[in-house]
């Protein structure tokens, strides 16, 4: 079997670690050694993380007043958290855009969907991605703790209700069937029973901290995994990680994420849950010994992900600056594609894989680009005159989904598209290469791109033009869908 071209492996590469990098920066890694572009991957600048933030303790009210508020202030209060919550969205999205550690933003995006949480309250969303964009490359247990420590997580999964003679055992039972060992694997009814008995006390306060209630707390001796002791919510989270099958799980999970979604290779997965196991749970260190694999970079590898929503929209903002006259028009195309950010379906997450595509969908992630490319008036109009597409259909196409979505939801895509630097990444490939090389550095699977139909097709007039028309017509391939 012949070997997967460099520039190739190293697209796959910043699509996995990432949302996909431009063609200088994949021409810049190519003089490099693996280890070093790896290295620089994983660990990030030496800069701190920025948090997303749009509220502060102070600007929320006191909830301790909730039951005595009125209908007026209710819905004031509900309509700041459904404004906040969307403002968290687009801070995030353009965090994820901008970053300079895009391993980071992916992790979060990953955990985001591992630790699904809904609540309306937009402090605790705020704190619980704060807590997914900070450990999400750290240390799993560190992790694992901060998270069922946030107020999110403990109101979504009911623990507030879990009180000694009284147990709740919803908390106990996610932390266990989604959070660490997997459905079914290797631990007992009994076992929740007695893990929500240990939980008990777990809690928090109006202002959003993570607060032990002694009170409400069950002193008496549990029974966990085979250990027997008057354990509490931090000692379950210890037993659960001195479990193998916890670092198996994960490890399987992450592997499914960034490797190799419809077929996992059970071996690389043993090996590697070995290692994360023995490291005590070093995620940096797994993810750098999984972009350091050959296995990683072999064929049946590449292009065998589909982007999810968020995946495909950040990728192509990072690939061409833009900025929207509404931002809030990210949330719509998150709506229509199927994820949208703080709103998972279940407590289970987004299923990905197939799931994100069906017949209709596919036909609007695949008109994305156009609709937002093609949303500015700069006048690219492709020559689209042939019987079968009929005189500027792409571009029609564009204003009838514009108007669809002013109409459905008074957001009209508008962009001011910042083309300069993609441009510029071009400028020492000659005119007749141009096509070719666009392929290549947008896709990681290009086999079946007819460059006749994007010469057909493209705009002629300039050389810009010639790019800005090649690079949207890519980018509304099927083979722009994969990763």
């Amino acid at each position: 079997m012949a070997a997967v071209p460099e520039h190739i492996q190293l697209q796959h590469l910043g699509w996995r670690a990432g949302f996909g990098e431009s063609l200088p920066v994949i021409r810049s890694w190519a003089k490099k050694r693996r280890k070093e572009v790896v290295r620089k991957l994983v660990l990030g600048p030496e800069s701190d993380l920025n948090p997303v933030k749009v509220v502060d303790e102070t600007d929320l009210p006191d909830y301790r007043r909730a039951k005595n508020m009125g209908a007026e202030e209710r819905k004031m209060l509900q309509r700041m958290n459904t404004n906040g919550i969307k403002d968290l969205s687009v801070l995030w999205t353009h965090a994820m855009i901008d970053s300079d550690h895009p391993l980071r933003e992916k992790m979060g995006l990953f955990w985001h969907g591992h630790f699904a949480c809904r609540t309306q309250n937009v402090l605790f969303n705020q704190q619980l991605l704060q807590v997914i964009r900070q450990h999400g490359l750290g240390n799993f247990g560190t992790l694992l703790s901060e998270v069922s420590k946030t107020p999110a997580m403990l109101a979504f999964l009911n623990n507030q209700q879990n009180r000694k003679q009284r147990p709740n055992e919803n908390f106990a039972r996610e932390v266990m069937e989604l959070f660490t060992m997997g459905q079914g694997s290797g631990y007992t009814e009994k076992d929740i029973k007695e893990a929500a008995r240990a939980f008990t006390g777990w809690s928090y306060d109006q202002v959003g901290q993570f607060r032990f209630r002694k009170n409400t707390h069950d002193e008496g001796v549990k029974t966990i995994l085979g250990k027997t002791g008057n354990f509490n919510g931090d000692d379950v989270i210890k037993i659960l990680l001195e479990q193998k099958q916890t670092a198996k799980y994960i490890t399987r999970k992450i592997y499914k994420y960034f490797v190799n979604e419809e077929n996992p290779d059970e071996t690389h997965i043993a090996h590697l849950a070995d290692k994360f196991y023995q490291s005590g749970y070093d995620l940096r260190a797994l993810m750098q010994e999984i972009f350091m694999a050959d296995w990683f970079y072999e064929e049946k590898n590449i292009g065998s992900r589909i982007k999810s929503p968020m995946e495909l929209l950040i990728g192509l903002r990072r690939a061409i600056p833009m900025r929207f006259e509404q931002e809030e028009a990210m949330l719509v195309f998150q709506r229509v594609m199927g994820q949208t950010l703080f709103y998972p379906p279940n407590v289970a997450g987004w299923p990905g894989g197939r799931s994100w595509i069906d017949s209709s969908s596919l036909m609007f992630r695949m008109r994305v680009p156009q609709i937002i490319l093609y949303s500015q008036e700069f006048n690219v109009k492709p020559k689209e005159i042939t019987p079968e597409m009929g005189e500027g259909q792409n571009y029609k196409m564009t204003m009838q989904v514009n108007e669809f979505l002013r109409k459905q939801y008074a957001r009209r895509v508008n962009a001011d598209i910042d083309w300069t630097a993609y441009i510029a990444g071009y400028k020492d490939v000659p005119r007749e290469a141009l096509a070719d090389s666009i392929a290549q550095s947008l896709l990681v699977k290009n086999e079946k791109i007819d460059k006749s139909l994007l010469e057909k097709y493209s705009d002629t007039s300039t050389r810009d033009n010639y790019i800005k028309t090649i690079t949207i017509d890519v980018m509304s391939t099927p083979e722009y869908q994969l990763c």
